[in-house]
């Protein structure tokens, strides 16, 4: 084989690296399937945010009076809930809940009799909420867009620089790197997965170190016992292994 390489930068065309257009499409399906997954769990939490907030805007602010409750364990209720059973009534209807929830170091202070403030829902009755617990939750819901929109910038920031990886370490090293003969520390492994192993080169009376990468399944140009390789000075310590079928997409083959 009669080597023809350009000197850098050279032209490499993405299309031309054999599976750099899989790699490309794995991770800009990964990045929908993110994309989906975050937009769903928005949904859901969006949902449930506005029927918080319609509850809130239709509730009724009542008397009740505590029946029984259920307490955590004495030294596990800080920041832990407690349920009570509690009976009130509405439009001279007498109800009584059980499960009602609020904050347990609210509740140790109570006992049965203890008359709270509920929050009650015309449309549903039967289902009274305890006014401060769920208000001190609505606070917290307020800042949910925010999440949200943060949420959202960090996996695009996540996705893009995913994206500018790949292309970077498919390309930059064959269009800019220097080209080296490596000499592996020892015979290559046979994989059809990516392959990678130490190996060293000469520069300036140096010898340095790498970790080269060999695409799947790939016979690289050989020298010997070398093996070719692009190394990038932005890239310290890797190197990318040229395989033949490479060398001949891209035209670096007489």
């Amino acid at each position: 084989m009669q080597l023809a390489i350009p000197q850098a930068p050279r032209r490499v065309p993405l299309f031309k690296v054999p599976g750099a257009m899989g790699r490309l499409v794995r991770v800009l399906a990964m990045g929908l399937v993110l994309m989906a997954a975050l937009g769903a769990g928005a949904r859901a939490l969006g949902r449930f945010v506005v029927e918080e907030q319609g509850f809130l805007s239709r509730a009724q602010e009542l008397e009740g009076r505590v029946a029984a409750m259920s307490l955590p364990p004495r030294g596990e209720r800080e920041g832990a809930e407690a349920k009570l059973e509690v009976l009130y009534a509405v439009d001279k209807v007498q109800y009584s809940a059980s499960g009602v929830r609020t904050h347990a170091e609210y509740a140790e202070g109570l006992a049965p009799g203890a008359l709270i403030t509920l929050l009650v829902d015309p449309r549903v009755p039967d289902k009274p909420r305890e006014a401060a617990y769920v208000r001190s939750r609505a606070q917290a819901l307020g800042l949910v867009p925010w999440g949200l929109g943060l949420g959202a910038l960090v996996a695009v920031g996540l996705f893009a620089w995913e994206l500018r990886r790949t292309l970077r370490a498919e390309l930059e090293p064959l269009r800019k790197g220097m080209l080296v003969w490596l000499t592996p520390d020892g015979p290559l492994p046979e994989s059809r997965r990516e392959v990678f192993f130490p190996a060293t080169f000469r520069k300036q009376e140096q010898t340095l170190t790498v970790r080269a990468r060999l695409s799947p399944g790939r016979a690289p140009v050989r020298n010997g016992d070398k093996v070719l390789a692009a190394v990038l000075s932005s890239l310290p310590g890797q190197a990318r292994v040229i395989d033949e079928e490479l060398a001949r997409a891209l035209g670096w083959v007489r």
